[in-house]
């Protein structure tokens, strides 16, 4: 393989063009990979209103033999996955369960006051406190041995445009709430560059064909696989902005909704968030490629909002997510509803994990998937009685050192506790985080086995 003195004289050599340079920046055939430090990662998904349990929590702690009907997409992955029940969210103080819910989910700590008024409680403003997910990435950012280019991407799939403490996961630190990116497009440009609008894409994509051609002779066998990943992207991509364009061409004029988020990825198609599957897909691919080429090793994934409201017709569901989730427990078609939906959105989560298992760990023996920690959240433990209690935590992957394939059941433990579990597991562990009051019996006991 040929020695190039700078990057700048790679791409003249070459004849490669500059939209490439994000692909290969990972490759450690051509000198720029950034480490060599084995790779933990962490990625949160946060669904919203709360599950059905009797269709969700396994019924015994010990050794998970089987899943209820909400976690059966995650079955190949039994034996990587933990579930968490009695971790509650004991912060209390201003805004609505749900407020507190989100915005206290990753943050540990109360809301400021402040005026967004939810439900009968009282108003309140954002968090106190920076998110696990943001000060991990700092933690990572300051060491050149596990520093990346963007440290930590938040993805979004239908999240609300309006900016308030129901639609906000993340802080970068106290009333600094992080908004995810919702548009594929979006997120595919702040990865690749350049990338404003179908048009602008497909040139992209074209002209990274053509040069992922060129450097095949310049790498070593485990990066020409990598590499191969990366294009088998940009054709899954190509593919999928077909059928979206199609879908937009047939879809009504009347069906457009132009004050959503993301009008260029979706004109046409808004009406009852009928795209969100697809939306789904492209971000959870795009998730995938950064991880593989090492652009972050934290991401987070928020569907909708808490309170999300979506209408899930793709699986025969006409009535609002948020809706069905105040019926009561006696309304069984309302449960068996709600179970469907919950079993959707781990299906998206088994789809990551499936992505993850079958994408070589770079420089690394096993699949990404064992070097990363998927964990799948909720701002409620049930929807109709808007408890914070069991807030449900499903883990999939490896990486941090759990012991994988159980159902663990606490009392009733402060969800501080497993932010500093996750921090621990990541490298960095912390005395407290968040509150202090809810971290003083330390980590969650026996998540090491």
């Amino acid at each position: 393989m040929t020695s190039y003195s700078s990057r700048r004289e790679f791409l003249k050599r070459t004849g490669i063009t500059a939209a490439s340079l994000p692909f290969l920046m990972n490759l450690s055939s051509l000198g720029w990979a950034s480490t060599t430090t084995p790779r933990k990662r962490l990625v949160v998904i946060f669904t919203p209103n709360g599950v059905v349990p009797k269709t969700f929590w396994p019924d015994e702690a010990g050794r998970l033999d089987c899943f209820k009907k909400s976690l059966e997409p995650l079955e190949p992955f039994r034996d990587q996955t933990l579930t968490l029940h009695g971790v509650h969210d004991k912060i209390r103080g201003d805004g609505d369960s749900h407020m507190r819910g989100i915005a206290c989910l990753l943050t540990g700590i109360e809301l400021f006051p402040g005026d967004v008024q939810g439900g009968s409680h009282t108003p309140a403003g954002w968090a106190k406190g920076i998110s696990l997910d943001q000060w991990l990435k700092n933690q990572l950012q300051s060491d050149p041995k596990t520093q990346t280019r963007f440290g930590s991407l938040e993805f979004g799939v239908m999240v609300p445009e309006r900016a308030d403490t129901w639609t906000r996961l993340s802080y970068a630190g106290p009333n600094q709430p992080v908004s995810p990116i919702d548009n594929p497009y979006q997120m595919f440009d702040k990865l690749y560059g350049q990338v404003k609008d179908r048009q602008t894409v497909a040139s992209v994509l074209d002209s990274l064909s053509d040069d992922f051609a060129k450097i095949q002779q310049h790498l070593s066998q485990e990066d020409r696989h990598l590499l191969e990943q990366h294009a088998e992207m940009v054709r899954q991509l190509e593919q999928e902005i077909r059928q979206e364009q199609e879908f937009a061409a047939a879809a009504p004029v009347d069906a457009v909704d132009v004050g959503h988020a993301v009008p260029e990825l979706t004109e046409g198609v808004m009406r009852d968030n009928d795209n969100m599957p697809q939306l789904s897909k492209m971000q959870i691919d795009l998730m995938v490629n950064a991880f593989a080429a090492d652009f972050n090793r934290i991401a987070t994934l928020q569907y909708t909002n808490s309170v999300g409201g979506a209408k899930m017709k793709w699986i025969g569901i006409e009535q609002g997510h948020h809706e069905l989730s105040h019926e009561p427990d006696s309304n069984l078609e309302a449960m068996e509803k709600l179970t469907q939906i919950n079993r959707w959105f781990c299906e998206q989560v088994a789809y990551l994990a499936q992505r993850l298992s079958e994408t070589p760990e770079p420089g690394a023996s096993g699949s990404m998937l064992d070097h990363t920690t998927i964990v799948w959240t909720n701002e409620l433990g049930a929807g109709n009685s808007h408890t914070l209690n069991n807030i449900p935590f499903v883990m999939v992957g490896g990486g941090l050192g759990f012991q994988m394939g159980r159902s663990m059941k606490f009392e009733g433990v402060p969800h501080n506790r497993l932010l500093l579990s996750l921090a621990e597991g990541m490298g960095y562990p912390v005395p407290s985080f968040g509150n202090a009051e809810y971290c003083g019996d330390g980590p969650l006991t026996g998540m090491t086995g």
